[in-house]
């Protein structure tokens, strides 16, 4: 049996960007300067990603996989050369989902969503900074994540929340209408706006992700001296 992870390659237009997309796993994405470099980044980070899959319920299926294969080169956008993460959209974010499929890539995203909770309940209020005393600190990329999803929130027809939604029940119930709005859209054959809804899902379930491990990466907790 080919147990092999399939991997896109969204190729900035400049050239000097790629970024590696495992489709079938939301969240799962990294950038580098070439495809090789990006398909490695992305390896690098799979035993991290083994954390989301156990919550979603499929940590044998992630467990078993064993390789790579390429099964797409597909071209970005000006933002994929900025930030070096995925703005395009591949045949397979365009690709009609069954409605098991799409409950698959839902439980995933909203295990991103608890994996970001998690982490944020556990690293400290304060982060590394950089060598010139650069960065966020924990809520700050808190409210940069949150607002995101709020933003987002907009292409399904679901109105942003005030500021005090950034946790508890207010926060809960933004997710669960995100959820349900794009079931809704789904039903109907529709996109959010201009994002077809697998972009949609592997984007908000990469950003919550990407911010999440930069919180661990950063993580001061048990380094004071």
């Amino acid at each position: 049996m080919n147990n092999d992870m399939r991997v896109a390659l969204e190729i900035a237009p400049k050239g000097k960007k790629v970024v590696a997309v495992a489709p079938d796993w939301p969240g799962l994405e990294r950038g580098a300067a070439s495809g090789e470099a990006a398909i490695e980044r992305l390896l690098a980070y799979v035993p991290r990603y083994a954390a989301v899959a156990r919550r979603a319920g499929m940590e044998a299926a992630f467990a078993a996989i064993s390789g790579v294969e390429v099964v797409e080169q597909y071209a970005g956008t000006g933002s994929t050369d900025f930030w070096g993460i995925s703005f395009g959209f591949s045949s397979i974010d365009q690709e009609v989902l069954s409605g098991e499929a799409l409950e698959r890539e839902l439980a995933l995203m909203r295990a991103c969503w608890t994996f970001f909770d998690d982490v944020r309940a556990r690293v400290s209020a304060e982060l590394q900074r950089g060598p010139r005393g650069g960065g966020r600190d924990r809520e700050h990329i808190v409210r940069h994540s949150i607002a995101a999803e709020f933003d987002w929130g907009k292409k399904l027809g679901i109105p942003a929340p005030d500021d005090s939604a950034l946790s508890g029940e207010e926060l809960a119930a933004h997710r669960e209408a995100y959820c349900s709005a794009i079931r809704g859209l789904h039903a109907q054959g529709k996109m959010a706006r201009n994002w077809p809804l697998r972009y949609l899902i592997r984007h908000t379930a990469y950003h919550a992700l990407d911010h999440a491990w930069e919180m661990e990466d950063k993580d001061l907790t048990g380094k004071r001296a």
